[in-house]
């Protein structure tokens, strides 16, 4: 048999306040449909979450999908999608439909989800209702599940009970997961899948097709992440992102090419220390020289792929006030030099006075640099000091799932659990530190010895409020 496995596709991904961006996700998708799947005749595709970027669709995201969609049925190639946490359904009673559920009712779609109405069960597809947990393809039994978010390893012997109560005899059985794993850009806060709890599937699962973390990364020749089509922020820019072609011979042994080729926006990044600039003047002119020497440029007439987007970062420590740079100009300026579709001005340096994260590395992310910063605006505040660094971490976490329009209640959820946790920590911690640790978010560092997860009641109930129905 031969698959496509795709991931973090995010149509109707907006970033920059740049129209153009939203074309970028299509055209990845179309492409690598028109290049990957219909020429190599795959059995099927597997779109392991995060469709869309959001749970609410604008109407042209919707479109985007539904051309690339029939794209696949008119030749006769079934897609099989799991819901990630940007498109999952809402969990509440009134809200129990997304657009994923709409595509799988309307027949585009086989959109695979666990069965939580008694227990945790992998029920098969009933094509009558177009729903169920794992679906027979070519060969394939493929199983899906849902977004577990912190409930992950918690819901992993659930899943292997009932994956073995469903195992596929004879057939080659892929299991279809969207989730953080541990030692893979995991977010502090969100317990990421741990590696030994994955491996807990080996004997059940021929293949396992992951999904959420927007870099490539493979374990043991069994797990495939393939990365997200198109990067989402500039902070991806440089992570190796794409999809793979799957080829699983008699024996079931497994092929698997991963593949960047198909069109993806050039991104680059340009930095600039201001320390020393004795005016605005001075920081103006050295950004030029470092366009003219370092930016990559774009020519309409004669380059087929599509023009960069450039982030300038603007670091170290100013001499003067921020208000009398002319960033407007700046942006104007480079953007006329590259021929760039956009031009970012991150200005990240700070009068000295005001001075934080002081010698942060350059190249650090975006996302590193607010996690210092609000650290060092933590550390100064002598009540707070010695939790700051996990304390900006659950800030960060909690800005994050706003962002993802996660409801008010789940995030005071977060919050509340990981402050419990660190309370608990200062309570009970024992005076010595020997043998293997593991440190438990919001500053409280457990042994890992003394806190297997079991597949509790409470663990039960977490995972039925992430797939309410």
């Amino acid at each position: 048999m031969k698959f496509l496995h795709l991931a973090d596709i995010h149509l109707g991904c907006r970033r920059y306040n740049v129209e153009e961006r939203t074309a970028d996700f299509f055209r990845a998708w179309s492409d690598v449909l028109a290049r990957h799947a219909l020429p190599n005749a795959v059995d099927f595709v597997l779109i392991c979450g995060d469709f869309f970027n959001s749970r609410k669709v604008d109407p042209q995201a919707m479109n985007h999908a539904i051309i690339g969609l029939q794209m696949l049925k008119e030749a006769g190639i079934p897609v099989v999608a799991i819901e990630g946490n940007h498109d999952q359904h809402e969990s509440d009673a009134v809200n129990r439909f997304s657009w994923m559920r709409s595509l799988s009712q309307w027949g585009y779609l086989a959109l695979l989800e666990p069965d939580t109405r008694d227990g945790f069960n992998l029920t098969p597809w009933n094509e009558a209702e177009r729903s169920g947990s794992y679906i027979d393809i070519a060969g394939a039994r493929i199983f899906g599940t849902h977004w577990f978010g912190t409930s992950t390893n918690a819901a992993v012997p659930l899943l292997t009970d009932a994956l073995r109560r469903a195992h596929g005899d004879g057939l080659f059985n892929i299991l279809m997961l969207h989730t953080d794993v541990e030692g893979q850009l995991n977010r502090p806060n969100i317990p990421a899948l741990s590696i030994s709890r994955m491996k807990e599937l080996r004997t059940l699962v021929d293949y396992v097709a992951l999904g959420h973390t927007h870099k490539r990364f493979e374990i043991e020749d069994w797990a495939f992440n393939p990365g997200s089509l198109e990067a989402c922020t500039i902070d991806e820019f440089k992570e190796e992102r794409g999809l793979y072609l799957v080829e699983v011979d008699d024996a079931h042994r497994v092929t698997a090419r991963h593949s960047r080729d198909y069109v993806q926006r050039p991104f680059q990044r340009l930095n600039f220390d201001v320390s020393g600039a004795p005016d605005a003047e001075a920081v103006h002119a050295g950004v030029m020289d470092v366009i003219r020497l370092e930016a990559h440029t774009y020519d309409a007439e004669h380059d087929d792929s599509p023009a960069p987007i450039i982030e300038i970062n603007l670091r170290g420590h100013l001499g003067f006030k921020n208000s009398l740079l002319d960033i407007s100009r700046l942006r104007e300026e480079a953007r006329a030099q590259t021929g760039a579709l956009h031009i970012m001005i991150s200005n990240r340096s700070v009068p000295v006075e005001y001075a934080v994260a002081a010698g942060l590395d350059s190249d650090a992310t975006r996302g590193v640099r607010e996690r210092r910063i609000i650290e060092d605006l933590i550390t100064r505040d002598i009540r707070f000091r010695a939790r700051a660094h996990d304390m900006a971490a659950l800030v960060l976490d909690a800005k994050r799932l706003a962002l993802e329009d996660e409801s008010p209640e789940k995030i005071l959820e977060l919050i509340e659990q990981q402050l419990e946790l660190a309370d608990e920590h200062m309570t009970n911690a024992p005076s010595t530190t020997t043998g293997e640790t593991a440190t438990a978010t919001a500053g409280a560092t457990i042994p890992i010895d003394d806190t297997e997860l079991v597949a509790s009641a409470s663990a039960l109930q977490a995972i039925e409020r992430n797939a309410a129905t």
